[in-house]
């Protein structure tokens, strides 16, 4: 059986705790992989490589470490099939969802290669005479990054480049549910020459989170997961006087005004709750229909849905692929086979579904649930899963009004043709990420990602400008130079004397 090992100090390095976590194929339900879980005595090794490291890495020019990064994005580009290989694998998603999931984490490859630009610093001269001020950003120190399941590759890739373009050093410690994709991504930047160290992945489970957050060595810590474990995140990193950006769950919601183009509205709803089996925090996964149109569009929503082919991941012709493990299957499940007795009307209803010949995947189909209540449970929960639930309001302002209502404030979005109908919702929303007849406002690399409320713990979005300044400290230098004709008795500079 195949074994993932830690990457710490620029090598791989066999578990020695004597844990082990299973690793499935979900397309099969099979155990095809043992990944080691670290000890806190291994958390130790893996931030002592990293402080190591920054000792040079922390003072490193500029020029080398983008040097080195635009290296990595090369190899990077070049190995994109074997990356998304390996997340089909132990993630299940289709070929194609993996491929985009690179691509993704390839945009903050390429914002860390403009490093450069990002980390100048400001200058005003002769704030008082011969006196100058300076603002700089310097790192942190040893940061750590830990991620969740449905995004192997993207979501690591948005926390390391930075962090290590700014001249931190990184732990990552990635979901031990599919950690091999982010073992190739630390051998891949050793190709491209980061230094030992710089870079280190540790597989683990709550021993191996909590010890990285309590490590007095460790400066930071960035989080992509549920609201529960992002909450605890933050609160007991900042608690150890640790800098913290965490990411919770999400229920975004897609408001569809009576105006709005039904059918790009539709094939939208389609994508955006089902893509990547809706295991997704940018996942839409409730509609809100105002007015007359509701059964319309639901009607046209099941119409597409049920053209989606599911199979495994591999396979070129499957559209959505199985669910990360048996359990969550199951959860996702429950939901469904509950929404009638809370008041919903099943529309659709996936649990039944199975794939001949991987009858022992963790399979589900597709999902739709209309006119669901706010109480119900297939509402309030972030489901994780292909489950669209359709309510109704009859107005614009009763629709915002409900989405406002939710504790959730990821992304949302609006479908519409009425350009004041879109100006005033991008205003009066309470989420951090608004799509207008873009179902996934998910933000180019330059621009930050995250959200209000209970999806998001910390003051910190993720990359962008946020992402620079969250693994950055700012430094203020005021200066003052006595003149040089102010020189002391017997040394000449060459300067006329001023007296």
């Amino acid at each position: 059986m195949k074994t993932v090992s830690h990457w710490i100090g620029g090598k791989s390095v066999e578990g020695a705790s004597g844990n082990w976590g299973p690793v499935t194929d979900p397309a099969t339900g099979a155990v095809t992989t043992q990944v080691a879980l670290a000890s806190a005595e291994e958390v130790d090794s893996a931030v002592a490589a990293a402080k190591a490291a920054y000792a040079t890495w922390g003072t490193s020019s500029l020029a080398q470490r983008t040097a080195i990064l635009f290296r990595y994005r090369a190899l990077l580009d070049a190995r994109r099939d074997d990356i998304a290989a390996l997340i089909t694998a132990e993630h299940g998603k289709v070929h194609a969802d993996a491929l985009g999931e690179v691509a993704r984490g390839l945009e903050i490859v390429e914002l860390a290669c403009g490093i450069t630009t990002q980390l100048k610093g400001e200058l005003s001269t002769q704030v008082s005479s011969r006196v100058d001020v300076a603002a700089i950003r310097q790192p942190l120190g040893v940061v750590v990054g830990i991620t969740p399941f449905n995004f192997p590759a993207m979501v690591p890739m948005w926390m390391f480049p930075l962090a290590i373009a700014c001249g931190n050093t990184f732990v990552l410690k990635p979901s031990e549910k599919d950690p091999s994709a982010a073992v190739l991504l630390a051998e891949l930047a050793a190709e491209a020459g980061l230094p030992d160290g710089v870079l280190n992945v540790v597989h683990g489970d709550k021993v191996a989170v909590d010890a990285l957050l309590a490590h007095p060595d460790v400066a930071a810590v960035s989080f992509v997961g549920s609201t529960p474990i992002a909450r605890h995140i933050h609160a007991t990193a900042s608690a150890n006087g640790k800098r913290v950006q965490a990411l919770g769950g999400a229920k975004n919601h897609m408001l569809v005004l009576p105006d709005a183009d039904l059918d790009a509205a539709a094939d939208a709803a389609v994508s955006a709750a089902y893509g990547s089996a809706g295991e997704r925090c940018m996942a839409i996964s409730a509609v809100v229909a105002v007015g007359a149109i509701g059964d319309e569009l639901v009607a046209r929503i099941r119409e597409r849905a049920e053209k989606i082919k599911i199979g495994p991941g591999a396979d070129p012709a499957s559209e959505m692929g199985p669910l990360i493990t048996r359990a969550h299957r199951d959860k996702v499940a429950g939901y469904v086979t509950g929404a009638a007795a809370q008041g919903a009307e099943v529309v659709l209803d996936g649990t039944g579904y199975t794939v001949e010949g991987y009858e022992d995947g963790h399979w589900i189909g597709l999902s739709l649930l209309d006119k669901v209540a706010t109480d119900s449970d297939a509402y309030r929960d972030e489901i994780f899963g292909p489950v669209l639930v359709v309510l109704r309001a009859e107005t614009y302002e009763e629709g915002v009004e409900l989405i406002n209502s939710s504790p959730f404030g990821n992304g949302t979005a609006i479908f519409t043709r009425d350009g004041g109908a879109a100006r005033r919702f991008q205003l009066e929303i309470e989420a951090g990420m608004v799509g207008v007849n873009v179902p996934i406002p998910v933000p180019v690399g330059y621009h930050s990602f995250g959200g209000w409320k209970d999806s998001l713990f910390g003051d910190h979005h993720i990359y962008g400008n946020d992402g620079v300044h969250f693994y950055t400290r700012g430094k203020v230098v005021t200066t003052r130079w006595p003149d040089p004709a102010d020189a002391p008795t017997g040394v000449d500079l060459g300067f006329p004397r001023n007296h």
